[in-house]
């Protein structure tokens, strides 16, 4: 039986040096009875995030809480003062300042 060794069914490889490869964990004790095709196969969320699109927000501070309500994370302040995109420590959603046009 062939079982599908890459890390998620939108990624190949791992994208942290401390995640460890799929193909390493199945091989691991825990899952020697397991049924690897009835595992888990979620999509990895670091490809899903880059596919959000930046957000624009007035001032120098953005303020993420995960948007989903109790199911989010805390409220954190991100700072903008760079002028380049910046992400969220917990979600990895991005924030941008908006260009101001000076006359």
């Amino acid at each position: 039986m062939e079982i599908a060794s890459e890390q998620a069914p939108n990624r190949e490889t791992t994208w942290s040096n401390d995640q460890r490869p799929r193909a390493e964990i199945i091989r691991d004790p825990r899952f020697v009875q397991a049924d690897l095709l009835a595992q888990p196969r979620p999509m990895a969320a670091i490809e899903l995030i880059a596919e959000e699109p930046v957000r624009e927000v007035e001032g120098r501070l953005a303020c993420c809480d995960g948007g989903g309500g109790a199911l989010g994370h805390p409220r954190v302040w991100i700072n903008l003062d760079e002028g380049k995109p910046e992400s969220c420590g917990y979600c990895g959603l991005r924030f941008q300042m908006k260009p101001h046009h000076h006359h």
